[in-house]
This record gives C-alpha cells, sequence and structure tokens, in this order.
C-alpha cells in the first residue's frame, strides 16, 4: 500500500470544493451515477471497434448498495474501469477530468456525449461521507486497483481484486449531527427520490434492490422481501420523437412532473438543432396555481444537460411575462460553471431563451385564432400576467404581448383583441376608445359609452388596475392611438360644433361660474359637454390621470397618493340643467341646491366615494319636500 498527497494544494482546494462549489449535498449522488454513466459510455464506445468486449448494450447498468448498519452507500458501474496510472491522473489530481480527456480526444472523430467536464465531481461526495474507497478495473487489463482517501489528508493505492471491468464507489457516510442527517442518504424513499429528480433520465438503468411485500404461497398473509428494482426512465420523453407520444402520455408527464392534477391547455414539444441544439417539452397550465400571483411563486423551466438535471428552476430560460409556461429543457451545448448547479450566463443561453419566447407566442396566438375557447379559459387563468408584461420594463416586451391581450368588448359583448378591435372600426373612427373602471356593468352606461355607441364606436370597458397602464405603454396599435373616453376629448365634434359649443358656453358663463362659486373646492373646474348624451352631467378627471388610477395609488401607496381634479361636466340641453339654470334667477338658494345634487350624481356615476353621505340624503328628502 502507497500512501500519497493530492497533487493540488488538497486541503485548501478541497475544503473550497465541499464548502463553496457546491451548496446543495444532494447532488452528491447525481455526480457519482453521472461519473458512472460516463465510464459505461466509454466502454460502449470501445465496444463498437472492440468485439471482445463482450457486454451487450442492454447489460451495461449502475447498482446502488445500502448497508444502513454500517453507513455505507455503494454505486458500482460495469463501465470501462481504471487503470492504476488513470486513478494517479484522475482521483490524485483535483479537477482532472478523464471525460473531459476522452471526449477531447474523440471530438475530431464524433460527437461523444459526456456528462463529466470538470473532474471534481467525485469529490462532492466528500460533504457527506468520512472515507471514499473506489475499487476498479480497467478494461482490458488483469489488475484491479483500490484507492482510499478520509479527504484532505491524501489517499492510498494498492493492487486488489475484482472479476470484470468496471468501479466501485464505496462511501461510509458522516455521523448524523443536529443539523445534518447523512443517514438519510441511505433511505431507499430518499434516494428514490434524488435519482428522480437529477438522473431520471441517465441513459443506463440504476439498479437497486428495494423492499416488496408478496404473498406467502397458499397463503392469504404477506410476507416482506428483496427485489431488484430500476430506478430510473432512462429515455425522456422529450427525446421522443412528436408522433410517437401521445397525448396521454404528454399530459400524465405534466401531471406527475409539475404536480397538477388537471390537463394542460397546450403542450409544446420542440428542437433546434445548429449552433445551439436542444430540445424542450413546454407546457400551458389550464389553471393558475394558488400562489402565482405572489412572490412565493417560482418561475422557470426545468433544465438539463444530456439528461442530468441542472437547475429545477432556470429563471433565464423563462420571460417574466411568460412566467406561466412550465416544462424542461435539454442541452449539451450549455457552459455549466464549475459545479454544474448553475449555468454561466453565455450566448447559447440567451439563444435558447429567445428562440422559446418565440415559440411560447406562436403556440398562444395559434390558440388565440384557433381554438377561441380553449384560449379564453388560457387568458382568465393567465391574462392579468400578460398584461403585467406589457407594461412592466417600461414596455420593452410589448411586442411578444400586445397581440395575446383581450378586452371586453360593449358593442360585441365579448373579449376581443386589439386587432379585432382594430380591423372592426368603422370608417371615420381614428381612435381606440377605453374607459376604466370597477367592472363593465357600470361602465356600459357611462355617457360617453353611449355618445360613441351612438356613433356606431366600440368601446373597450377595462375592469383590472394593469389595464389602464396598457395604452399608456403601448401608446399607439396598428397606427391607431388610444382614447380614454371618460377623461379625454372624444374628438367626435366637427370645428362647426366645437364652435356652437364654445359660443353657447360664453353665453352661459355666468351660470357656470355660478356652479363653480356653490361647489367651491369640490370640483376644479365646471364646463359644458357635448359627449353626455342624455344624461345631465358627469365628473371628469382633470388631464394626466384618471379617477381609477387615483384609487390604485391610494391602494398601493397611500403616502405618496393625491387626488385628482374634478371636473363638473354638464349638459347644457338637459331638462336638470335647464331647470338649474332657471332656478338661478328665480330661487338662487334651490339653485345652489340643484348644483349640489347634481355634483353628488355625478360622484356617485365615477363611482368616487361622498364625503357626506349623510348630506346627500338630507338634499334628496329636502328637495323632495
Amino acid at each position: 500500500m502507497e500512501k500519497h498527497q493530492f497533487k493540488a494544494e488538497s486541503q485548501r482546494l478541497l475544503d473550497l470544493m465541499i464548502n463553496s462549489i457546491y451548496t446543495n449535498r444532494e447532488i452528491f449522488l447525481r455526480e457519482i451515477i453521472s461519473n458512472a454513466s460516463d465510464a459505461i459510455d466509454k466502454l460502449a464506445y470501445t465496444a463498437l471497434t472492440d468485439d471482445k468486449v463482450g457486454i451487450a448494450r442492454d447489460d451495461f447498468a449502475i447498482t446502488i448498495t445500502r448497508n444502513e448498519d454500517d453507513r455505507i452507500l455503494t454505486v458500482s458501474d460495469n463501465g470501462i474501469g481504471m487503470s492504476r496510472e488513470e486513478l494517479e491522473e484522475n482521483l490524485g489530481t483535483i479537477a482532472k477530468s478523464g471525460s473531459l480527456g476522452f471526449k477531447q480526444a474523440m471530438e475530431k472523430q464524433e460527437d461523444i456525449d459526456i456528462i463529466g467536464q470538470f473532474g471534481v465531481g467525485f469529490y462532492s461526495a466528500f460533504m457527506v461521507a468520512s472515507s471514499i474507497t473506489v475499487i476498479t478495473r480497467k478494461y482490458g487489463e488483469d489488475k484491479a486497483w483500490k484507492w482510499v482517501s478520509n479527504g484532505a489528508d491524501g489517499y492510498t493505492i494498492e493492487e486488489t481484486t475484482k472479476d470484470a471491468a468496471g468501479t466501485q464507489i464505496i462511501m461510509t457516510l458522516k455521523e448524523d449531527t443536529e443539523d445534518d442527517k447523512y443517514s438519510d442518504f441511505l433511505k431507499e424513499y430518499e434516494i428514490r427520490n434524488l435519482i428522480r429528480k437529477y438522473s431520471d433520465y441517465i441513459r443506463y438503468p440504476i439498479k437497486m434492490e428495494v423492499s416488496k411485500s408478496r404473498k406467502k404461497e397458499d397463503s392469504e398473509e404477506y410476507e416482506s422481501c428483496t427485489e431488484e428494482e430500476t430506478l430510473n426512465s432512462m429515455v425522456p420523453i422529450w427525446q421522443r420523437a412528436k408522433k410517437d407520444v401521445t397525448e396521454e402520455e404528454y399530459n400524465s408527464f405534466y401531471q406527475d412532473k409539475f404536480f397538477d392534477f388537471t390537463n394542460p391547455l397546450r403542450t409544446i414539444h420542440t428542437s433546434a438543432e445548429g449552433t445551439v441544439s436542444y430540445k424542450a417539452l413546454l407546457y400551458i397550465p389550464g389553471k393558475a396555481p394558488y400562489d402565482f400571483y405572489t412572490k412565493d411563486f417560482k418561475r422557470g423551466l426545468q433544465l438539463y444537460s444530456s439528461g442530468v438535471m441542472i437547475m429545477e428552476s432556470c429563471e433565464d430560460l423563462l420571460p417574466e411575462h411568460f412566467r406561466f409556461v412550465r416544462g424542461v429543457v435539454d442541452s449539451q451545448d450549455l457552459s455549466l460553471n464549475i459545479s454544474r448547479e448553475m449555468l454561466q450566463k453565455n450566448r447559447q443561453l440567451t439563444i435558447i431563451a429567445r428562440n422559446i419566447e418565440k415559440k411560447i407566442k406562436s403556440e398562444l396566438k395559434s390558440m388565440l385564432e384557433n381554438e377561441r375557447e380553449k384560449y379564453e379559459a388560457f387568458f382568465e387563468a393567465f391574462g392579468r400576467q400578460l398584461k403585467y408584461g406589457t407594461v412592466s420594463d417600461y414596455g420593452v416586451h410589448k411586442e411578444s404581448t400586445q397581440d395575446l391581450l383581450l378586452f371586453w368588448s360593449h358593442k360585441q359583448g365579448k373579449l376581443i383583441s386589439l386587432k379585432e378591435y382594430v380591423e372592426a372600426m368603422p370608417e371615420g373612427q381614428e381612435k381606440i376608445y377605453y374607459v376604466p373602471g370597477e367592472n363593465k356593468e357600470h361602465l356600459a352606461k357611462l355617457p360617453q359609452v353611449e355618445t360613441l355607441s351612438k356613433k356606431g364606436y366600440d368601446t373597450l370597458l377595462f375592469t383590472e388596475d394593469v389595464d389602464e397602464f396598457i395604452p399608456q405603454t403601448l401608446m399607439t396599435y396598428m397606427e391607431k392611438s388610444f382614447c380614454n373616453a371618460s377623461s379625454e376629448d372624444l374628438g367626435l365634434q366637427t370645428e362647426e360644433e366645437k364652435k356652437e359649443l364654445d359660443a353657447k358656453a360664453e353665453e352661459l358663463k355666468g351660470f357656470l361660474t355660478f356652479v363653480k362659486e356653490t361647489l367651491g373646492e369640490q370640483v376644479k373646474e365646471v364646463k359644458l359637454s357635448a359627449n353626455l348624451g342624455t344624461y345631465p352631467v358627469c365628473m371628469s378627471p382633470e388631464a394626466g390621470m384618471s379617477f381609477e388610477m387615483e384609487k390604485y395609488m391610494k391602494r398601493m401607496t397611500p403616502e405618496y397618493s393625491f387626488s385628482v381634479g374634478r371636473i363638473l361636466e354638464l349638459n347644457a340641453g338637459h331638462e336638470a340643467v335647464q331647470a338649474m339654470q332657471k332656478a338661478m334667477t328665480e330661487d338662487p338658494l334651490k339653485a345652489k341646491d340643484y348644483a349640489q345634487l347634481l355634483c353628488y350624481q355625478a360622484q356617485l356615476m365615477a363611482q368616487l366615494p361622498l364625503e357626506d353621505p349623510y348630506a346627500y340624503t338630507e338634499l334628496v328628502c329636502k328637495l323632495m319636500v
């Protein structure tokens, strides 16, 4: 037996790998299994040109053995094994990767998909093991070797015996502490979970003796037994051709993988070859998770590299406006960091993310155009997220989302897209009209909506807080500007009609002044309007901010909120306004009561709170008497 020291600065580097490079102890099993898979890959590749290998592809396997009493976990493979020199080179030098060397040697011949590239994965086992023994025999050699280390103090190598080529990694787990239960990694259920989470798609079977219950012969009683079981699926569903996967298989995978009891609305199975190669299986859920609109929700796609899970939620692959999408992406072209726990920011990742965004948009647009009922079900669950995505980051993503938005059409009585609104506009209409409010039933009764309807123009009814930010973000759509019908000039009057209204306002200047003085600070301005239809009055906000925006700001940031200036608009042709005008000369006190009553009514129609509801009640009773 020979004692050796690591060729790197062992204590410092090993401490760094155990305490800094790896942040999640459970990934040690992923790394050891990935190395075993690489070893089998090498022998399988050798078998293509060497008929002496004598192992059929179906016979390759990785075996896990547990000994809970002695706290020993063993991972064995029947791969290519290592010679003494390779033990020295690969395990004696930290960060020396045999897999990477093999791949580099073969790259000129063909593309070899090898998982391990850094040579540090093996040492992640020291996060959970107090000592590690490696027994290995190189294919084509008679001698076997035993490598033993308890970490930074170095290692020993001695000759041993082994029946066939392959490698055993024997890990003696650390003693449990109050904070760390290392013995959990010996439990059957924990190993099952880790295999399913990280290594389910390793291309070779991962086998383990598991506990079973079976009926005794000639008896109704059951007895315990053990049976070897394959723990991994091996071939991921996204690696199969779309024509070979049924809808039931897609749905079953989604429900099992993402813990949803309902079927997805849409399945997107896509791949790309070229500068960056990847396969993706994406799902658009049928309903929003309970925490979807909270800060606790984690967006992102599961990221795999050659079938090994690298990240459970890779946010960089999924833009915020499509955060509802679930799924997996698998690529061997990504640059991983040394621990394979995280991605390096790189061009390949950006390309994949951009392609995925385009694909999701395309699928949603197709659903909107061809499966309207299904799309509206999707929009009910996730439409608000698309709206948030439109206005976030100063509208940088609006090109991806604006065509997917739906709003309630007053004219058509259903949800429509902005494109459908513009295409249905009658000749002469130049603006996209909308009104913000709490519910579409109330908005449908606004005087401005009535006026637009008589003109044959549609009005979009905005009922969500985020809706009103969308016109400000888009500015225009299909070269049509937006108009808030409750606060902006509708643009319906001819120049002649404008002159007539100005002349009428000049004629009634004293009357308008009387009303303003009566109401005082309750309103900022009193003016005539030609947009009130059959209504006598309305309350409109001062330009720049709507009443709904005022309410929103008071809810979200009360310390920075402020009241929007109120403008009382009067319909000079309405009988109620004419009665007030007549009372101004005959009974000024009654005229003041009329002015106050109409102000109250305008506030109620605008769904603004009355500062003194009792005063309103008393005024109504007074006028009735």
